[in-house]
């Protein structure tokens, strides 16, 4: 891999990771109403099942589910109703009180198989296979680095939007604990994730 082809990945990794989706607006979410250590788990299972799926889609998942249509209205499908059914749990959680605490939260494992379900991924890691991998003559040693760099895009930018939910956290909680702040930012957040929603399934 030459350098143009290297800037031109690192240029759409960070345009990619760092604009606004499911996974960064679930981070920040998490992060402003839990504090960052309990949105770690899922700022950290994002690259671990976004690597899998890249890794998948460059054995050739990719093209199957480009090849059959009925596969990609599943992973749309599937994809819209988490989105809807995690926006709607954000959307009720309390402003205030330990009800809340485990409602929206997301774990790890459920962060990873997001992935799955998640269009931009899968619009990333076909663009990538198909751009940098598939039918180049050193597949494998191009994987090597794509992989790595792509990693570290997927945990940096979540981290990065983790942070700033979490800087946002005291001024959310409002005078004296109260909460109302929260309750609109949580509500916002679940309009982000409806949004997206809709714009999967306009694709």
């Amino acid at each position: 891999m030459n350098w143009q082809e290297f800037t031109a990945l690192l240029v759409l990794a960070t345009a990619m990771s760092f604009s606004p989706g499911p996974n960064t607006t679930l981070s920040t979410a998490l992060a402003a109403n839990y504090g960052l250590r309990r949105a770690m788990p899922f700022v950290c299972a994002v690259p671990v099942g976004w690597g899998v799926l890249l890794s998948l889609c460059a054995l050739g998942l990719g093209g199957l589910v480009l090849a059959v249509p009925l596969l990609a209205w599943v992973v749309k499908v599937l994809g819209v109703g988490y989105l809807l059914w995690l926006a709607l749990k954000l959307a009720q959680r309390p402003a205030s009180g330990p009800t809340g605490a485990s409602r929206a939260n997301v774990t790890f494992w459920q962060g990873a198989a997001l992935q799955f379900v998640n269009i931009k991924a899968w619009m990333l890691a076909l663009s990538i296979v198909s751009g940098w991998i598939a039918g180049r003559t050193d597949p494998g040693l191009r994987f090597a680095v794509v992989l790595p760099v792509m990693l570290t895009y997927a945990f940096v930018s979540n981290l990065t939007y983790a942070l700033a939910g979490s800087l946002l956290r005291d001024w959310l909680a409002g005078p004296e604990g109260s909460g109302r702040r929260l309750l609109v930012f949580n509500r916002a957040m679940a309009l982000v994730l409806v949004a997206t929603a809709l714009w999967m399934l306009a694709l």
